[in-house]
This record gives structure tokens, C-alpha cells and sequence, in this order.
């Protein structure tokens, strides 16, 4: 999965909380977000307000936190896990494991492994 297919699919999928999504869907979304966390705060740092950056961060906000508990149902864990990150610290390093792990090859109790390309939403 390239980029540009998975922010399309961040973004379709952004109210889907089951079934998984394989490590490169998690990080490209991740290094999307940066980058335009980054650009938003350019922006804003031009423009002397911070209301791009919210704005941003609001749009942002569902589709991360829905490929982030699919990242975990990939390595079969309860999206639950991700509450660990407001333990400073600890929480965000524990968390980077569980993102980095490798996911279950098969199927396991959140459904079939992720698609290694785009599959649109459905209705």
C-alpha cells in the first residue's frame, strides 16, 4: 500500500473502528498527518493565529484514531490499548511497539487480514 492509498483510505474508513489496517496504512496516515501538522502550523505561524492548526487537528482527529485501533486489532488487541497513551511516557513507548509489531498473518478475531492495496468503503 502506497502513500496516496492510504490516506484514501484513512479517510473513507474514518468512522470504521473494526477490522485492521497493516503496518504501511498506519504509517504513511501517521507521516501524512505530520506533514500536514506541519504545513497548518506554518500557516499559522504566517497568518499569527492558531486556527488552522485546530482545524487540522480536528478533521484529523477520527480518521487517526480509527486506523490506530485498526493497527491494533492488526497485532489481535483490543483498540482499548490505545487509552495506555495518556500514561506519560510509558503509554507512547508501549504503544510504539504494539505499532511496530508485525500482524497476525491469518484471520483472528477482528477479521481477515488487511488488504495489501485500496478497497474503497462501502455504504
Amino acid at each position: 500500500m502506497g502513500f496516496q492509498e492510504a490516506v484514501k483510505s484513512g479517510f473513507d474508513h474514518y468512522t470504521k473502528f473494526d477490522g485492521r489496517a497493516s503496518r504501511p496504512m498506519y504509517w504513511w496516515w501517521v507521516l501524512f498527518a505530520i506533514i500536514v501538522a506541519v504545513v497548518a502550523s506554518t500557516i499559522d505561524a504566517i497568518i499569527g493565529t492558531p486556527i488552522v492548526s485546530a482545524i487540522v487537528g480536528l478533521g484529523l482527529f477520527l480518521p487517526g484514531l480509527s486506523v490506530a485501533i485498526r493497527r491494533l486489532h492488526d497485532t489481535n488487541r483490543t483498540g482499548w490499548w490505545v487509552l495506555i497513551a495518556l500514561i506519560p511516557l510509558i503509554g507512547f513507548i508501549v504503544l510504539l511497539v504494539f505499532y511496530l509489531q508485525e500482524g497476525d498473518e491469518g484471520d483472528n478475531q477482528y477479521g481477515p487480514p488487511p488488504p495489501t492495496s485500496y478497497v474503497p468503503a462501502t455504504a
